[in-house]
């Protein structure tokens, strides 16, 4: 029961949507660098040659590697094409063990001019395509489920696949914890869903082998985030209860905890990355 062991995702297959930036580079980063072999998929495709290229020389020494996938995830086609090439270059080689729902949107707007529009899109991408995805891919997870255990001792095929099931993790937000101060209606609302839907998930897939869990994350250095950390970033920082924002060891040591035999057993659960800032109901 060392550590190494505990949390070890060497030569596991990840598809980390979004994946290019923010909060998903910081996770890829995290599994490449441990030997893991990524796939990182966003609507941006030169940001993804980039980040692959970028994060396979930082796995150099672990074996790790990063192969970019683009997709505009808001497409129901681009969902059913990138699970058909990754069921096409993994199925051979033992499935898919964690997939990391990351891609996403934020829209923030008042009360009295938020649009329509802002529903439909943020729905679909935060929400909809979240089971689209894992729902393309279950087979997927199921066959990595499979190979991951298939060289334990239980003496039972159910018990061996829950020692090392295939995991799902969805990245959602702190504004489903609470009343959020910024006027992100649909933002919200979607993460909101996001969750329901991840404990939902996690009943129907873990018999299948497939645990399906939140980070709820609280303020990270992204894309997304920029425009509010550059007005009040420091503002949020005094506030949180740990003095500071989230930087990419918590978002990538999250992740590996879920993903390695410490959080084999975690189905369903929603883990607050955000240093205790959903508590305070100023914010």
């Amino acid at each position: 029961m060392d550590v190494n062991s505990l949390f070890n995702v060497k030569g596991k297959v990840v598809l980390v949507t979004g994946g290019a930036k923010g909060i998903g580079r910081m996770i890829s980063e995290g599994f490449v660098t441990n030997g893991a072999k990524v796939y990182i998929s966003s609507r941006d495709a030169k940001a993804c040659e980039k980040a692959a290229e970028e994060l396979t020389a930082l796995g150099k020494s672990s074996g790790g590697t990063a192969i970019a996938l683009p997709a505009d995830l808001q497409s129901l086609e681009a969902c059913n094409s990138l699970a058909a090439s990754l069921t096409a270059r993994e199925s051979p080689n033992g499935g898919l063990h964690i997939l990391i729902n990351n891609s996403g949107a934020a829209w923030g707007e008042p009360f009295d001019t938020h649009p329509d529009h802002a529903w439909t899109k943020l729905l679909t991408l935060n929400l909809q395509r979240v089971f689209t995805l894992t729902q393309l891919l279950t087979p997927l997870l199921e066959q990595g489920a499979a190979s991951s255990s298939s060289s334990s001792s239980s003496s039972s095929s159910s018990s061996s696949l829950s020692k090392d099931p295939a995991r799902v993790i969805n990245i959602g937000s702190i504004d489903a914890l609470r009343v959020p101060h910024l006027e992100n209606y649909a933002y919200s609302a979607s993460k909101a869903g996001l969750h329901q839907l991840t404990r939902t998930l996690a009943v129907a897939l873990g018999p299948r082998g497939i645990t399906v869990n939140t980070l709820a994350c609280g303020p990270f250095p992204s894309k997304m985030m920029s425009a509010v950390l550059e007005s009040i970033g420091d503002e949020l920082a005094e506030a949180n209860p740990m003095g500071r924002i989230g930087t990419p060891h918590d978002a990538a040591g999250a992740c590996l905890f879920l993903s390695g035999r410490a959080g084999a057993f975690v189905n369903g659960a929603t883990l607050s990355l955000d240093g205790g800032m959903h508590l305070l109901s100023k914010l």
